[in-house]
């Protein structure tokens, strides 16, 4: 597993790293796409497996604010943040919010239409309340699909999934009390819009 960790971060940071000669070279041809954007997406996360087993409340609303830059006509690099909600079981709640970096590939299908694929890191934090408390911090990777509507240059609309995986929860003890977080994987599928400088 560390091996193709290492291999995907490789992978990664060489594609990021040919980014800049590809803009260079896409800014002589002028494409009037390229350049920075932002923009908001809200939705709905679900949570794969219950933090200690057992039953919950695995679904709430998700946010994401992000921006970006796009290099070339079909690759951007765009970072966020994310509160992705709270999962609750019985007397605890963990609720968990990300940072992450992407890169974004894109390609058109006619009519103002395209998909995306979106594939990078997460830094997440979870924090446990209730009868015990505690927070965990995980760093992994994220990925997701989803496809895009352009309004006109400025203005896109996205439908898309997102995975974070292997969140880590927080381990916590008390006198009779012993919550085991465990990891699990958080799914958000979000409505956004985005807006081109």
């Amino acid at each position: 597993m560390l091996i193709q960790k290492k291999v995907l971060v490789t992978a990664l940071l060489s594609g990021f790293a040919v980014l800049p000669s590809l803009a260079m070279a896409q800014a002589k041809g002028g494409n009037a796409e390229l350049g920075f954007y932002a923009g908001a997406s809200v939705g709905q996360s679900s949570t794969a497996d219950c933090p200690g087993g057992g039953s919950c409340d695995d679904k709430d609303t998700a946010y994401r604010i992000f921006g970006g830059y796009k290099f070339h006509p079909n690759i951007a690099v765009e970072g966020g943040y994310a509160p992705l909600g709270e999962t609750s079981s019985g007397a605890f709640k963990f609720e968990s919010n990300a940072w992450d970096i992407v890169g974004v590939g894109s390609w058109p299908l006619g009519n103002n239409f395209s998909i995306l694929g979106k594939l990078g890191f997460y830094n997440a934090e979870v924090k446990l309340s209730g009868p015990v408390s505690g927070k965990k911090t995980t760093t992994d990777l994220t990925y997701g699909i989803g496809g895009q509507y352009d309004f006109n240059r400025n203005l896109g609309l996205r439908l898309e999934w997102n995975r974070y995986s292997k969140v880590k929860g927080p381990d916590a003890s008390a006198p009779g009390i012993v919550v085991t977080g465990g990891d699990t994987d958080i799914d958000v599928l979000s409505l956004g819009a985005l807006w081109r400088f």
